[in-house]
């Protein structure tokens, strides 16, 4: 079904990210959210991780990607997310936010979201 989707919420990752000098040496940590299309309604009968995603896989692999990247912006680093979970994983769809907590005084969080479909 179209709307059946894996949840991964408030993934928390230190990486370096930014276009501030003080950014580009000091990781900080962003947050993850991602809503990702069931790749297999043969999931639902059988209950067989074989036939979903799994989710640890997709977390271990953003991780790394937190770990080396050449990002600045906060846009890029989500659409490199939402690509691997699109190729590597072969979701039909992807929605992933991004945010990091308390960059600006008076802002509890600042953000981007993106979704992507799959080819």
């Amino acid at each position: 079904m179209e709307n059946d989707h894996i949840l991964i919420r408030d993934l928390g990752l230190q990486t370096l990210i930014g276009v501030y000098p003080w950014e580009k040496k000091l990781p900080q940590t962003v947050l993850l959210d991602l809503d990702i299309g069931i790749v297999s309604e043969k999931v639902f009968e059988s209950g067989l991780l074989e036939d979903a995603l799994d989710y640890s896989r997709v977390v271990k692999r953003l991780q790394a990607l937190a770990e080396k990247h050449d990002c600045l912006l906060l846009e890029r680093f989500a659409e490199a997310a939402a690509q691997i979970v699109l190729k590597e994983f072969h979701a039909p769809w992807v929605r992933v936010r991004i945010r990091k907590p308390a960059l600006l005084p008076g802002v509890r969080e600042i953000g981007v979201e993106i979704t992507r479909e799959g080819g």
